[in-house]
């Protein structure tokens, strides 16, 4: 068996171990006497250990292995949880997910643990291992070995099904470097023979391995004895397997061993284990796991069909065939659907952002001397994946923000008659064609005056103009590259390197942010996002001979105006619109677009109306074609940085189109 065949499962089925691990921390931390989380930890951790072992992945293995002695301790009060304990346990976890990033990047998964296992040892002070199965002899064993009512029915059960009651002894290679490991291998195989319904040793004593060479399992199965004697024995390094039949639940032989009612997280009972498997062969038979690039190239498979679609629709306008036109009108129904189909299927709920920032805030808390309840809403929230993984880094710069500038510290909570704990909102929920993304706390708010004084220090803006500034305008300059209203340059913040990046990188994405503020009550930093960054809805405008897609989210209104109606203020073309001022932008001048031989006299301009946050401007355009549902392309890695220019399409007559990012367009 090739386990590299398994590496993705195995990499993919930690991280969520390990998340799972994370939360239930921080709920413990929360909840200290609650033994409920630390055996939800526990057995996260054991099945972690458990896959790390069978991969071969000793030194991972290990480390989960001296984690799970302490967290043993904890299920069984042996030990109280302390905020010691808790930071060596996440600083466990932190090695962990790191040795499993190193794993998943193609390495051996080794890392230098001898601190952390030392830290760990001195928590569980561990006596030195005793070789229990040789203090066993056959009389005593004989004499310990009981079979109560419980298993009893079991057993009787089983029968009644056609299972047959089997004594397996597994005998190992003598220069078998990792028993345990390849004692977990014979479990795994056993169980898809049957089912175990007891070990001697113990589950936990192999797993420690406090065995000699020779373990026994009782096993109920189905299948015939020389087939399990054929799959056990074909484990490596397992040197001899003895199966023998028992025709009764009494014992008939010293070889037989002491009883442990375990099975897969040796806790249960074995009808708890048999409707846990139940109950995940339901789930296997209603999802199932795709790779993400299969997604990738379904989504442009289906893009190329996208532009066919707008050709075919082209063709049967201009050969007004009645079949022709009918059978392009049911593709169309029958795209759109399977279109929709498609972007749910690469919808991906927010959760899976919101999930790590729990333990960041709580790592940040406690290094600022703060303290900190993060609530997070709406994790169900979906976006698509391509947005899902750049939405990350923004959201973290603003934590950080809201932990290091927005929050007071305890004595300022304090004299300002606030509760100690401050609150930080991570909310998401959608609106529209838009996913709206809100961070909120309830600190000191943004200081006016104070952001004022940085950005006329900084040359960002002028006294002058400082004047003119409505609140909302002042919040925005915290945007400006190299704007930092921190005193001093810490780990966390100060360089002025955090909020112009997030803007950056929320308006790549075709998203907008702003920031509302209220002194001494804290303030909410909005997001919008577009749904997904695939296929969007956009109107094709044409200018001179060259065709345009602007995209429908950032447009208010498609208007016409004369001439007469452009005014000059201060050098730059407006309009009057709606009782407001609107500065107009002509494309032919931006991107320099060669005029028709055949000038045509343009007595009426075409005006598109976008908005980006509160300001607007006028797009002017030759003519408006019509809407159109575009697939985004990608320019390449050659035309990077273009301005106003998101991306391109091709439209249904094979002619390419740039897509225009009008929020460039607004200073």
């Amino acid at each position: 068996m090739d386990l590299n065949d398994f590496l993705g499962m195995f990499i993919e089925e930690s991280k969520e171990h390990l998340q799972s691990i994370n939360d239930e921390l921080l709920k413990l931390e929360m909840e200290p006497g609650n033994t409920a989380i630390v055996n939800e930890i526990f057995r996260s951790a054991h099945t972690v250990k458990g896959m790390a072992g069978t991969m071969g992945f000793e030194d991972l293995a290990s480390l989960t292995h001296e984690m799970e002695n302490v967290l043993d301790l904890l299920r069984n009060s042996k030990l109280k949880v302390t905020s010691e304990i808790m930071d060596i346990i996440f600083k466990c976890v932190d090695f962990i997910e790191k040795m499993v990033d190193n794993i998943e990047q193609g390495g051996d998964g080794k890392e230098n643990v001898t601190d952390i296992v030392s830290q760990l040892a001195m928590i569980h002070a561990p006596t030195p291992p005793v070789d229990t199965a040789g203090d066993f002899d056959e009389v005593a064993v004989v004499a310990e070995l009981r079979i109560d009512e419980y298993q009893s029915s079991v057993i009787n059960e089983a029968r009644v099904t056609g299972n047959n009651l089997y004594q397996v002894t597994v005998t190992l290679d003598e220069g078998c470097v990792m028993k345990s490991v390849r004692a977990y291998m014979v479990f795994q195989v056993a169980e898809e023979l049957g089912e175990i319904i007891q070990t001697h040793p113990t589950v936990e004593e192999i797993e420690e391995e406090k065995f000699t060479d020779s373990f026994t399992l009782l096993l109920l199965s189905k299948n015939e004895l020389h087939e399990i004697q054929t799959k056990l024995a074909y484990v490596s390094e397992v040197k001899k397997v003895i199966v023998t039949e028992r025709k009764n639940q009494e014992v008939v032989s010293g070889r037989s061993t002491t009883i442990d009612n375990s099975n897969k997280d040796q806790h249960d009972g074995p009808q708890d284990k048999e409707d846990s498997v139940a109950s995940e062969k339901k789930q296997r038979s209603k999802s199932i796991r795709v790779d993400i690039d299969k997604l990738d190239h379904l989504m442009n498979l289906f893009s190329e069909l996208i532009i066919d679609r707008g050709r075919l629709e082209q063709i049967a306008r201009k050969a007004q065939l009645t079949e022709l036109s009918e059978t392009v009108e049911h593709m169309t129904r029958i795209s759109t659907d399977l279109q929709d189909l498609i972007l749910n299927m690469r919808m991906v709920p927010i959760e899976q952002v919101f999930n790590r920032f729990p333990r960041m805030v709580r790592d940040l808390a406690k290094g600022l001397n703060k303290k900190v309840q993060l609530v997070v809403e709406g994790a169900e929230t979906e976006l698509d994946r391509t947005v899902i993984d750049e939405v990350g880094d923004p959201l973290v710069h603003l934590l950080r923000n809201a932990l290091d500038h927005g929050l007071e510290t305890i004595e300022e909570r304090k004299a300002s008659n606030k509760c100690e704990e401050g609150k930080i909102l991570l909310k998401a929920y959608h609106g529209g064609n838009h996913v709206f993304i809100d961070v909120a706390d309830d600190g000191l708010g943004i200081n006016r005056e104070k952001v004022l004084y940085k950005a006329i220090e900084r040359g960002v803006v002028t006294p002058e103009e400082a004047k003119a500034l409505t609140d909302q305008q002042v919040y925005a300059l915290i945007f400006s590259s190299g704007f930092s209203t921190a005193e001093t340059i810490s780990d966390i913040s100060g360089r002025g390197v955090g909020l112009d990046v997030v803007k950056t990188k929320i308006e790549s994405l075709g998203g907008v942010i702003s920031i509302d503020s209220t002194p001494g009550q804290g303030s909410v930093f909005h997001i919008q996002l577009p749904l997904t960054l695939s296929i969007i809805n956009s109107m094709l405008v044409k200018v001179e001979d060259e065709t345009f897609a602007i995209p429908f989210s950032s447009i208010v209104e498609i208007t016409t105006a004369s001439e007469d109606d452009v005014s000059t203020l201060h050098g730059q073309k407006v309009i009057q619109f709606r009782g407001i001022v609107v500065p107009l932008i002509y494309l032919t001048d931006v991107f320099h677009v060669p005029p028709l031989e055949l000038a045509i006299d343009k007595k009426e301009l075409y005006i598109v109306i976008v908005r980006k946050g509160n300001k607007t401007v006028g797009v002017v355009v030759d003519s408006v074609l019509g809407q159109q549902e575009v697939v985004l392309k990608s320019l390449g890695g050659y035309l990077t940085n273009l301005f106003a220019i998101s991306g391109a399409t091709i439209l249904g007559n094979g002619e390419v189109a740039l897509i225009i990012d009008t929020n460039q367009f607004i200073k």
